[in-house]
Formats: structure tokens, sequence, C-alpha cells
């Protein structure tokens, strides 16, 4: 059951003066959770090949993100099973699948991504690796804007007056390599307060992905099938 929030709604946080003590508020501002289900309409976009599918997303915590796509009527086109170490794809359309490490992702999203960073993204909670010490905090207009280099990556994230994350920005221009996410249209789902709407453009040299994400459906804590098993017709894709 989803509720839809303004996204000032959240009283404002009140203030504090060391960069310890305004991680410690933005941390706990944070999503907590141990399993999140989600149906999202969205639009899919891979270097100018638009399609337009249902995600039904379920993520158990720091374990694994399963995916279901569907087009048109309801009919799966491919499913995938993600973890910190590996990801799993089986294509319905061409009766394929696809075995790889996590770093595979790194060649449509950029060195930066890792496993708990996707897991974040997908519920508009802020990256872990951003909200340290390191970074130059700055207050403007109710919002925190938080800035800084992670390993070559330069870094922006803007949180609202209710410490959410409203938009993150990660860049290496040696490698390429950037991505843009924006969170909106902030809703209310089992007693936590998400985005409903996610917005992530990634460009890794000639790739370019965009998702745009719009749940119509989210629920935290709630037990969780995670069906995956590949057919065995299928042929391991090239």
């Amino acid at each position: 059951m989803v509720k839809r929030v303004a996204a000032d709604s959240a009283a404002a946080v009140k203030p504090v003066d060391t960069k310890a003590e305004k991680l410690t508020v933005i941390k706990g501002k944070q999503i907590s959770f141990n399993t999140f289900s989600g149906k999202a309409k969205t639009k899919l976009d891979m270097s100018g090949n638009s399609n337009d599918v249902t995600l039904n997303i379920r993520i158990q915590k720091d374990k694994k993100i399963w995916v279901s796509v569907t087009a048109i009527a309801g009919i799966e086109v491919a499913r995938a099973l993600i973890t910190p170490d590996s990801i799993l794809l089986i294509n319905r359309l061409q009766s394929v699948y696809v075995r790889k490490p996590f770093s595979y992702v790194n060649k449509f999203a950029g060195k930066q991504i890792n496993y708990k960073t996707l897991e974040s993204l997908l519920i508009g909670n802020a990256i872990p690796e951003l909200l340290s010490e390191d970074a130059e905090f700055i207050s403007a207009g109710g919002n925190t804007t938080l800035t800084g280099n992670l390993n070559d990556v330069i870094y922006k994230l803007i949180l609202g007056p209710d410490m959410k994350a409203t938009q993150t920005n990660l860049g290496n221009q040696s490698a390429a390599q950037t991505l843009q996410v924006t969170n909106s249209a902030f809703i209310q789902a089992t007693n936590r307060i998400m985005p409903s709407e996610i917005d992530m453009a990634s460009v890794v040299k000639d790739k370019k992905i965009q998702v745009n994400l719009h749940y119509t459906k989210a629920d935290f804590d709630q037990p969780l099938d995670y069906p995956f098993s590949i057919p065995s017709r299928y042929q391991p894709a090239d």
C-alpha cells in the first residue's frame, strides 16, 4: 500500500554542528528494511533502443535482488537474480541465459556501481559510500549537499530538508563514466517514505542507459519468494 506525501511533509531536521553528527542524522533518515517488493512502470532506453515494461522487484537486503520484466499483457520477457557476487539473467523471448560475475554490471553502469549501490538506488536511499566525513557539506535553501572524490569518482549528493536523497551525480572523466539519479514524487510505503519516481541515466563511453521507474506498488518487510531457474532447453548467450 502506498500513499503519496509531500516532499517537505517531514519535520525539519534539528540543526547539528559536526560532520559526524550530520552523518548520524542522515544515516538515520535512510530507509531501514529487511525485504522490499515493488512494482514499477518503467521506460528502458539502451543506446536509443527504448521499451516500456513493468518491473516487479524484490530485495532481500544485502543478499539478493530479484527482477521480473513483463511487457504487454503481463507476459514475462526476462528475469534476473542479482547477488553481491553474480548476475543471472534469462531471456524468455530468445530462450537464452546469461551467467556473469557482478562486475559485468560495470560495463554498462561504471565501476562506481556495486551491489549495495544498486540496492540503495532502487529504493531511493543515499549511496552508503558517499556518507563520509571526507565529504564537503553545504546547507542552503533547506537542502544539504555533499561533494567529494571517491576513488577517482567525483560525486555530488543532494538531500532534501528531511535528509532523503533527491539527486545523486557520479562522474569519472578519465573513464568517460557518469551516473545521474533523481528521486521525486515521494510516497509512504509500509510506514516508510520513499520516492515513487526514480530516474537513472548512465553513460560508460559509448554505452548509454536510461531507466525511468514509476512505482505503483511498494511494501517493506513482507515474506517473499525469489523463484529462479534456467530451463534445460535454454542456451548460454554469446
